[in-house]
């Protein structure tokens, strides 16, 4: 606990056998009350390693994809009592032992969202983000600070913090069960009036880091675009998308998640 918050630590896994005992190893559990990881229909043996570990364990019988994963362990964590949660991949590209200044920004209550961002200071490049995934980072960024009117320094980090408050508020169900999802609830927490605080993270690319290829990377670019568009019409009252209509989002997103084999 973080100033008598519960601190979950949520893991959207998919093939993450060879990563993710080393990403696990390095999360703070003398602060994190609960480690939650949701095996996506993986093919290998991440969910035989999350139990080894102890950790609770969600598998989907079919994939679901990085969203639909998503969904499911924010679920998990709200209905298992969480105050603050920390979304962590447990592929190993973030380093988990962030999770402690991520979680007290938001108990200190200054922030409602904490993002650990790889392009404040040197960390993307340095870490080995490849030079046209950082070009398109900046300069997404760009268009979306414009449209959102915010001043953030990435919108695409896989590495971020929630309040309990942010997840019971946000309609999760209408956004996407693709990659997009990410940009979506940032694009939701914008909406909703939420403070969004930043840390420096550092990054790792390696083999065994899971990546988004070419084609896939690009189909992400256009779904940030229209997502960045859809707010701004939204906010000019031109439309009226489900993506940022208030709705019961804790129960329906709790319903979605007893669908999954909860182990």
């Amino acid at each position: 606990m973080i100033e008598g918050k519960r601190v979950a630590v949520v893991l959207p896994a998919y093939n993450a056998a060879l990563t993710l005992l080393r990403t696990y190893r390095e999360i703070p559990l003398d602060i994190v009350d609960d480690v939650i990881l949701t095996d996506d229909a993986s093919r290998d043996d991440t969910q035989h390693i999350a139990r080894s570990l102890g950790i609770h364990t969600i598998v989907h019988a079919q994939n679901r994809g990085y969203g639909g994963n998503q969904k499911t362990c924010y679920a998990a964590a709200l209905e298992r009592g969480a105050d603050i949660v920390v979304m962590l991949h447990p592929d190993y590209q973030y380093s988990p032992k962030l999770v402690a200044a991520m979680a007290s920004m938001i108990a200190s209550g200054h922030y409602d969202v904490v993002l650990a961002s790889r392009i404040l200071g040197k960390g993307a490049l340095a870490g080995g983000m490849p030079l046209y995934k950082y070009i398109a980072n900046r300069g997404l960024t760009f268009i979306e600070n414009i449209l959102l009117g915010q001043k953030l320094s990435e919108y695409h980090t896989g590495y971020r913090a929630w309040s309990r408050k942010v997840l019971e508020t946000l309609p999760l169900d209408a956004c996407s069960d693709d990659f997009v999802f990410d940009n979506q609830m940032l694009a939701q927490t914008t909406w909703f009036g939420f403070d969004t605080g930043e840390i420096s993270c550092p990054t790792r690319y390696f083999q065994e880091a899971s990546s988004i290829n070419f084609h896939r990377s690009v189909i992400y670019g256009l779904g940030v675009l229209k997502t960045a568009l859809t707010y701004r019409f939204a906010r000019w009252d031109l439309i009226k998308p489900a993506l940022f209509q208030t709705t019961s989002t804790e129960k329906s997103t709790i319903a979605t998640a007893k669908q999954a084999t909860n182990a």
